[in-house]
């Protein structure tokens, strides 16, 4: 959520960048700074009223002890007014507040200056290529067809139980399942994230506070009868710890990771991106969330990038690094690196982490604060990245090492699978 001083003092810039982000609508810019107005108007006359109800609260003490009863009686129904006057004023500010509040959540965090204008992932900046395409034997196969020849994931299966999306791991699927979540979350904690282990579910509050409420709403399982969220990802829960913390700026960088399944409604979504384990309702993902000091939290950001590409380069699978345009990036994020692996048998890019800074954006909901040098409260910077999600990651595997005698497991992963090959 942006700052109303910052959007005040920096209206002009705030509408240039937004404009890269394809949010227009600027006149709710205009009714935060109205609205913002009438609050402090109304908060400097409850202020008043109270100072002034407190003084004359004085004067009938005063006039009691003196013994002029009728002086006192009639000040007493004076702060009487007042009294009444003060809860209308606080009715009112409050909501004020709640209305500038309304007007905020509507308006996405304004992009970083290295972001690119764009209206989709087709205007997205590759910086990078890293690693060879794999050069296929014939009749090498998609893996929803390799899945079903080794019996290691059975989509029908998870369809009649669930529904489409849900896929059941059987045999040396599951253990893969295993293995590269024991991976990634062995390589995190080397790397000085500190392992948790969050709830699946999470309540408004936590969805607001990360800026998945109400941005995200019709994305996410919502259990009515609890009023509680199915976690898109554990960054929810996660970064959410801090709620309503004061963190100790000794303490930055502040490095979480864990594994959760994930559940995305993914409504809209059709065609060959959802095919096999293209895109699926639940799935496994293993997190990195960062608390920093603004001061480095683009350093930071850098760091987290290095660390994706490392578990990809030790996977032994080709990626790109791209820096999301203005149009794709999220409603949250103020800088986004995407990674995608080359899918051999399908013959295109998969998108398998986003790493963002979303600067003070988040910490703004969460009221997730330190205090610098100079003892004044700041607010802190919020990073995440996916290190790793796994079903593209799996899909990519079981292609680009497929040969005739069967799948090969990269040799990062077979002291975690016990098997060097899926046959």
């Amino acid at each position: 959520m942006l700052l109303v001083p910052f959007i005040k003092e920096n209206k002009d810039k705030v509408v240039k960048l937004l404009k890269i982000k394809n949010f227009h609508n600027t006149d709710v810019l205009n009714q935060i700074i109205d609205t913002d107005e009438a609050r402090k108007n109304t908060q400097k006359k409850l202020d008043e009223t109270l100072t002034k109800s407190k003084s004359i609260a004085k004067e009938i003490g005063g006039l009691f002890k003196s013994g002029k009863i009728d002086e006192a009686n009639i000040k007493k129904k004076e702060t009487g007014v007042l009294k009444d006057l003060s809860k209308t004023l606080s009715e009112e500010l409050q909501s004020l507040k709640d209305e500038v509040t309304g007007l905020l959540l509507k308006i996405p965090n304004i992009p970083h200056h290295s972001v690119a204008a764009g209206n989709s992932e087709s205007d997205n900046e590759i910086i990078k290529t890293v690693g060879e395409i794999p050069k296929l034997y014939s009749g090498a196969k998609p893996h929803w067809d390799l899945t079903d020849k080794y019996d290691i994931i059975d989509f029908e299966l998870g369809n009649k139980i669930t529904g489409a999306g849900f896929p059941v791991y059987k045999g040396k699927g599951a253990r893969l399942q295993r293995a590269l979540i024991n991976f990634f979350l062995d390589e995190a904690t080397a790397q000085g994230f500190r392992e948790v282990q969050p709830p699946l579910l999470v309540n408004s509050d936590s969805g607001y506070g990360t800026g998945q409420l109400p941005d995200k709403d019709g994305q996410m399982y919502h259990v009515g009868i609890d009023d509680l969220y199915l976690i898109p990802t554990s960054e929810v829960p996660i970064t959410n710890i801090y709620r309503d913390t004061i963190v100790n700026a000794k303490d930055f960088p502040i490095k979480n990771t864990a594994y959760s399944q994930c559940f995305r409604r993914e409504a809209g979504s059709y065609g060959k991106d959802v095919r096999g384990l293209n895109r699926l309702h639940q799935f496994d993902k293993v997190e990195i969330v960062v608390i920093e000091h603004p001061e480095k939290s683009y350093e930071r950001l850098e760091e987290m990038s290095e660390y994706v590409q490392s578990l990809l380069k030790k996977l032994e699978l080709p990626y790109r690094l791209l820096r999301l345009c203005g149009g794709d990036t999220s409603f949250t994020a103020a800088l986004t690196y995407d990674m995608e692996v080359y899918s051999a048998a399908q013959e295109r890019w998969l998108e398998v982490s986003s790493v963002s800074n979303f600067e003070n954006f988040q910490a703004n909901r969460l009221k997730l604060r330190f205090k610098d040098e100079n003892g004044k409260t700041q607010l802190a910077h919020t990073l995440n990245g996916s290190a790793l999600a796994l079903p593209r990651i799996v899909a990519a595997i079981l292609e680009n090492n497929q040969t005739p005698e069967g799948i090969k497991i990269p040799k990062a992963l077979i002291p975690y699978t016990g098997f060097d090959i899926i046959n």
